[in-house]
């Protein structure tokens, strides 16, 4: 077999369609395939690979403790340096109330884990998501995903999950005593970048206090720099009862986390014990890492420079008539053209000549660019003249 027949026939496939570039390495904010060309990562990994590829720090840290140890017991049971790193470098940016972490393996672990917790100290069984949301693809993830043609196929799902209107404050009232917890994208990615305003979310935090709903935030893909602050929340001067993290909080590793107080995570460890439970959730490599990475975040990453180079690529990419609308917080763009095709032909053409965008699963008529946090001026201006090229050459 090829390498390709390999890939399609041996590996389960998410698509009819990947993307197919083979991957020999990448650094920086280029990936290169076996033949030695370079792509521009402007998606990074989606949202992942906000520090770029292989920082160094990351890199030390995970051959640091690779000469130490791998996986030596199930989450929970041993003292590790790495876990006990990785829960004071989060914590540390975080508002007191958040102050425990429990490091999972995905960002849709956490959101399980969340979902759990919030029914664990409320003793409700409600759940709360919004239209237009995306939190996952396994069961309980899924059953608070606002996307229902990805969810179909997969009933019966959860039962007592309401869905509420995006950025509606007259649709809070439906979150009663009932509301166990309402689960949230602080700012919905897959949906197109939707943010909401700073009137809705103090207002949803105002109807949960009001409850006791617990309010989960969801920022697996807005955390970590992405918006321009270390978490999106910050921009709205609130705190979530919950946070949920993943994605470029490994820094490269699979690595998912959830935070709350301790008096409230502590409740996961009895009556049942073992509230929750994961076997290589906290894996002592993806901590290094995410240690390294928030080390990164804290002391390289200048959230001035995302916000200045964020519009400096919205403004060159808007010189395009094609482009009917413009999303963006940070460094997570949504652009809108006049139809799915429209934007499928863009993101083709952009691969072709070098540079990787992508496009949202509930929003096909825009594509997505997230290009690391590191990335520098003179590579923002190169990505957005290659796009406007590739518009033009598709027209």
């Amino acid at each position: 077999m090829t390498r390709k027949d390999t890939f399609l026939k041996r590996l389960g496939q998410t698509s009819p369609f990947p993307f197919l570039i083979d991957v020999d390495y990448a650094e920086g904010i280029y990936i290169y395939d076996k033949a030695g060309k370079a792509y521009m990562d402007m998606i990074s990994g989606v949202s992942v690979t906000n520090i770029g590829h292989r920082h160094p720090k990351v890199i030390a840290a995970l051959k640091k403790q690779l000469d130490k140890h791998l996986h030596v017991m199930v989450y929970g049971e041993f003292i590790q340096d790495s876990e006990n790193e990785f829960a004071e470098k989060l914590t540390a940016i975080l508002p007191e109330s958040l102050n425990c972490v429990y490091a999972v393996n995905s960002g849709t672990e956490a959101n399980e884990a969340a979902l759990k917790l919030a029914k664990r100290i409320t003793g409700r069984t409600e759940l709360i998501s919004f239209r237009g949301s995306y939190h996952g693809s396994t069961h309980g993830s899924m059953s608070v995903s606002g996307n229902e043609v990805k969810k179909q196929a997969f009933r019966p799902l959860l039962p007592d999950v309401q869905f509420l209107q995006h950025n509606s404050i007259n649709d809070l009232d439906r979150i009663t005593e009932k509301t166990a917890g309402v689960i949230i994208e602080t700012i919905q990615g897959d949906a197109g970048v939707r943010v909401p305003s700073f009137e809705f979310l103090q207002a949803l935090r105002k109807r949960c206090n009001e409850t006791g709903a617990q309010l989960i935030f969801d920022e697996v893909q807005v955390g970590f720099g992405r918006t321009g602050r270390n978490f999106a929340f910050e921009h709205y001067t609130i705190v979530p009862d919950i946070l949920t993290l993943g994605k470029a909080l490994g820094g490269g590793m699979s690595f998912g986390a959830f935070v709350s107080s301790y008096d409230k995570m502590k409740l996961l460890s009895f009556d049942p014990i073992l509230g929750h439970i994961t076997t290589f959730g906290g894996h002592p490599m993806n901590c290094a890492a995410a240690a390294a990475a928030l080390d990164v975040l804290v002391t390289e990453v200048d959230m001035n420079e995302v916000e200045r180079l964020g519009y400096l690529l919205e403004t060159i990419i808007s010189k395009s008539d094609e482009i009917k609308e413009v999303r963006r917080k940070g460094m997570l763009f949504a652009f809108d053209m006049v139809s799915a095709d429209r934007v499928a032909k863009v993101v083709d053409r952009c691969l072709e000549k070098g540079l990787i965008s992508f496009w949202f699963l509930s929003h096909p008529y825009s594509f997505r660019l997230s290009p690391p946090l590191t990335i520098t001026e003179s590579e923002i201006r190169k990505a957005g003249q290659i796009i406007l090229e590739a518009i033009k050459e598709t027209e």
